[in-house]
């Protein structure tokens, strides 16, 4: 079972690594892409902002890699379970506000590993 939360917390991370890249590097190529809807003319007035959101998807990252190299259990699992819940509701508020897909994508991944977590502890 840890292994499945690893590599769960794994995928997540990389994720999160792809949106601080296109956030934060391709907002005017990949953005477009990634946010269809979004009017165009759009991407280069929020490029800052959005490298400023690619940064805090980066903080997600090094929180969950940062999980991988926790050894004391307890440690691990509240680390774990803080930034799944950061995801998560970051996740939940962009389906909310932008569109639907970002549940499937960030939020119902980090709450599947963290029913696993708790569920395994």
């Amino acid at each position: 079972m840890e292994i499945l939360i690893k590599i769960i917390i794994g995928f997540i991370a990389l994720i999160h690594c792809y949106i601080l890249w296109f956030e934060m590097f391709a907002w005017e190529t990949t953005g477009r892409k990634v946010f269809r809807h979004f009017p165009k003319e759009l991407f280069a007035k929020t490029k800052t902002l959005a490298a400023n959101q690619g940064l805090y998807n980066g903080f997600l990252v090094a929180g969950l890699v940062w999980s991988f190299f926790i050894e004391t259990k307890e440690w691990n699992t509240n680390v774990s379970l803080f930034f799944l819940s950061c995801v998560a509701v970051a996740g939940i508020y962009g389906a909310i506000t932008a569109t639907k897909k970002i549940f499937f994508v960030q939020a119902l991944p980090a709450i599947i590993a963290m029913l696993l977590i708790v569920f395994h502890n």
